[in-house]
């Protein structure tokens, strides 16, 4: 999908934007590239615009860390809430927290590696297994793995496969869609990645269908209104771009170079300004979204505005991951 900007018509401004007051306390996760032991790697983070003030929750800094890579497994990932507790993902393991974030349980899984976004629906947590370009479901009643799905791409031709993560006789590990984002309701399942060039519906069968074509690297790709939002991170934007070709592109913040912390330590040019990845609906207007360094900002659809924006970390290494509305009374 493409297009030039145009005028205010791409969301019916019904909602008026009151004051910064107005907008929800969010809740966010981040991961820390090139970061040495004893160092922390990311945690959870309360933003609250009304006080315009950051909180963190909590601070990872766990030493089960695999140390062979720049960002892969040091921070926390993918929010989801269920009943009164708290489900956030690291690259391996899957944490359950209540709402003052002590630590409930954990589950692994073999088939999950390199975890990104996850999702819960009609009691499943969903949540994509990067490293096995596979999505893994979770019951959430009965507390354990119950199905993967693993997504190829061959000759043009999708294909899924469901497994059973509980089974030696899995998919072996492979990257090559980098899948990083899930979503699903009552219509279906979609997925999403750096290199899936688009957004990827599962329907009857195991059957996969494109429901809209994209660029390659882009972080939380979801269908919204009458079109579809994503973080363009190759491009440092944020778009939200319409079926009838009308678009929006909201640039990340970014900041004086003599500010920046550990500029250059990492050689893969991802610890970079303006890498988007993070993104929240909080209305039918505003999208919260997240950048580097660790740059929480909210965009108005509407009048195409970054209405609100708060930085809590000038270190490049730290960037933002997870990204959700807190549904839960503010911790004291």
């Amino acid at each position: 999908m493409s297009g030039d900007t145009t005028g205010n018509s791409l969301i019916n401004p019904a909602t008026p934007i009151e004051t910064i007051d107005d907008i929800p306390p969010l809740v966010a996760t981040s991961v820390v590239r090139g970061s040495q032991q004893g160092e922390s790697h990311g945690g959870v983070f309360l933003i609250e615009p009304a006080s315009r003030s950051v909180r963190q929750l909590l601070d990872w800094d766990t030493a089960d860390i695999d140390w062979t890579g720049r960002g892969w497994d040091r921070g926390l990932r993918g929010i989801a809430f269920c009943g009164d507790e708290v489900y956030i993902a690291a690259s391996d393991e899957l944490f359950v927290y209540d709402p003052g974030f002590q630590t409930r349980r954990s589950f692994r899984n073999p088939y999950l590696k390199h975890c990104h976004e996850i999702h819960v629906h009609r009691g499943v947590l969903y949540l994509t297994s990067t490293g096995f370009d596979s999505i893994l479901a979770f019951d959430l009643e009965n507390q354990r793995f119950s199905f993967g799905i693993h997504v190829a791409r061959t000759d043009g031709a999708w294909h899924a496969r469901r497994f059973d993560p509980n089974d030696a006789a899995g998919p072996r590990p492979s990257n090559l869609l980098h899948l990083n984002n899930i979503r699903c309701d009552d219509q279906g399942l979609i997925m999403s990645g750096l290199r899936t060039r688009g957004i990827v519906g599962l329907g009857a069968e195991m059957h996969l269908v494109q429901h809209v074509e994209l660029p390659p690297g882009v972080h939380n790709a979801r269908l919204f209104a009458d079109g579809v939002l994503f973080n363009d991170t190759a491009a440092d934007y944020l778009r939200y771009v319409t079926r009838d070709g009308q678009e929006r592109r909201f640039p990340f913040p970014k900041y004086d170079p003599a500010e920046i912390e550990f500029a250059g330590v990492d050689d893969s040019k991802l610890a970079r300004q303006g890498f988007g990845r993070g993104l929240c609906i909080i209305d039918e207007r505003l999208v919260a979204a997240g950048s580097s360094p660790s740059t929480v900002s909210v965009f108005d659809l509407v009048s195409g505005q970054r209405v609100f924006s708060v930085n809590f970390s000038m270190d490049i290494r730290n960037a933002i991951h997870g990204l959700e509305v807190w549904p839960f009374a503010l911790p004291e």
